[in-house]
């Protein structure tokens, strides 16, 4: 497959929420959702997993993923990169 047929996919912001596993980590997107009766907006979170070749994040940082081919039954993510430090 030639470089100008491949898809770039945008990066989703996530903050890392278990570092337990080795090239492997769990981010959690966070997003607001209206209600459709009441209109109140409601906290929904989904948790993504994502592949860290090199083990750079930790638990709290702020990373950059992007959607790749999946790499197991659960990982469809690459970490691009760690955008905020967590504050230890």
């Amino acid at each position: 497959m030639s470089e100008e047929n491949v898809k770039k996919h945008r990066p989703i912001r996530c903050v890392v929420t278990s570092d337990k596993m080795q090239k492997s980590r769990v981010g959690t997107l966070e997003r607001l959702v209206k209600h459709p009766r009441y209109g109140k907006f409601i906290r929904r979170t989904t948790k993504i997993m994502f592949h860290d070749e090199n083990n750079i994040s930790r638990l709290g940082d702020e990373v950059l993923i992007e959607q790749t081919r999946p790499l197991s039954s659960r990982k469809k993510f690459k970490l691009v990169e760690v955008t905020r430090k967590a504050v230890d």
